[in-house]
Formats: C-alpha cells, structure tokens, sequence
C-alpha cells in the first residue's frame, strides 16, 4: 500500500500532533519495537539521553533575497526566471506550475489579482477559471480585453502570489512580503498607465490597505501608476448584487483611459 502524502498533508497532520502535545521526537526515526532485538532498543533509548549539541543554520532573510533577485531582473523574461530559482517560499513545494502574466504587456492596463486557484496552477496563467471568465466578459463590456490586438486597448494580468496556496487559502502576510518585491519589479518592467488591483490581497501588497468595500470606486497613487482597486470577480460571482458596483469601476477605469495622457 502507498503511504506517500504531500508536503501540505505532512505539514498539517504534523501541526496536529503538536497541538496534542507530541512536541518531541522519542527517536529519528521510526523503530518497530516488536523486530528490534532488545539490546538495539535499549542502546537507541540511552544515545537519546545523551545531552546533543543542536547546530542552527543561519537565518536568511528571505525578503532582502526577493529584492536582490527581482532587482537583478532586466526583462520580464528575467523576472519569471528569478521568481522559479526563488526557494524561499514554501507554497513553491506544492504547487504544480508557477504562474507569472497573461495578456498583452504593451497594454495600458495592468490588473493585479491575489493568487492562483486550482484551474490556474494547473494551466500556468492567472484567471482562467470562473472568475477569469466573468473577468474577461467584465473588460469586454468596455471594449477591452487580454488578447485584444490593439494595446491601448489590452490589459496584462498578473497575481500577488505566483503560487497557488493549498485549498486556495488565504496567503499568510510572510508570503505577501517576500514576493512583494518580484509584484513591484513587474510593475517597474510593465510600466502600465493604469493598476487595476482586484480584492483585499492586492489592496495590502500594493496599497498596504484591507477593505475592499471602502476602497473600490477611489483612485491611488501606487508603483508610479494611477490605482484602482476593485471586487474580485470570485466575489462578484458569490454575491452577484456587487456587479453594479463593478459596473460603475469599469466605467471609472474607461474614463480614467480616455482623460489620461
């Protein structure tokens, strides 16, 4: 019988037992007590007692490493290679392929959304599960779109996190911060006109804000570019009443495009 798991199963079934109280290795590995010839036993259970002398490894401060490697990148070609050498973040272990951008990066628009979902991790580009599919039907209500030709009238997408987290939970705020830096090097290259920031987690990468109800249908200044933020189309899909107020931002953002310079 297979006993493998993966490494978010392992971790979880191993916080569990810590919250039980197994806070302790009796050995290092395991020991099937009733083959072990008993004096085998008996000597692992006295090197145990032995007092050991625990050696640390030196601890790397992953988001000075993020901003070293996102600062090394000329080109969107080198951000994507920076972010798959990056091994600080554990949500790399779990996911099946990063996802970087999608779209035009020549277009004006540049969309930040929060992190990749279970259709996302498994085709490598962000937004295209349900909530990519009302994103895509949201721009075409304005005349604008990922694979429209024309780029003053494209949009690039991206997310905060490249990774997917495990059963799409929130991302943890030390994951926000080492990954910030490769988000703002993206912007940096894109250069868009304007950002688009879609739900709560791109509103604290980019922003350093929560509520997205108070903030969406307000203009920021952000990464040198105008900032709107606006309703996750997962959460337009959950409470469908938000789409006029969706509507109302979509038309705040054409505005925006046509008074711009």
């Amino acid at each position: 019988m297979d006993l493998a798991i993966d490494h978010h199963t392992a971790r979880v079934l191993l916080e569990w037992q810590v919250e039980l109280g197994a806070t302790e290795a009796v050995l290092d590995a395991p020991l099937n007590r009733y083959e072990a010839p008993e004096k085998q036993v008996q000597d692992k259970a006295l090197s145990k007692a032995q007092p050991a002398t625990l050696v640390l490894a030196p601890e790397v401060d992953a988001v000075q490493v993020a901003r070293q490697a996102a600062r090394g990148a000329k080109d969107l070609v080198g951000l994507r290679a920076a972010l798959e050498t990056f091994d600080y973040c554990e949500l790399k272990l779990g996911a099946k392929k990063l996802v970087f951008g999608d779209g035009n990066p020549e277009g004006r628009v540049m969309i930040i959304g929060e992190a990749p979902g279970r259709d996302e991790d498994s085709q490598g580009r962000p937004f295209v599960g349900r909530a990519g599919q009302l994103l895509d039907r949201m721009l075409g209500s304005i005349n604008m779109g990922r694979s429209t030709q024309l780029s003053k009238d494209s949009v690039y997408i991206t997310n905060v996190l490249p990774w997917r987290p495990p059963q799409n939970r929130d991302p943890k705020p030390e994951e926000i911060a080492m990954l910030t830096p490769f988000l703002e090097r993206h912007v940096e290259i894109v250069a868009p006109d304007v950002l688009v920031l879609m739900g709560n987690i791109s509103c604290q990468a980019v922003l350093g804000r929560r509520g997205i109800s108070r903030l969406r249908g307000h203009w920021f200044e952000a990464l040198g570019s105008p900032v709107l933020p606006m309703f996750h189309p997962a959460f337009l899909l959950r409470r469908p009443a938000a789409k006029r107020e969706a509507w109302a931002d979509l038309l705040s953002l054409k505005a925006k495009l046509e008074t711009a310079v």
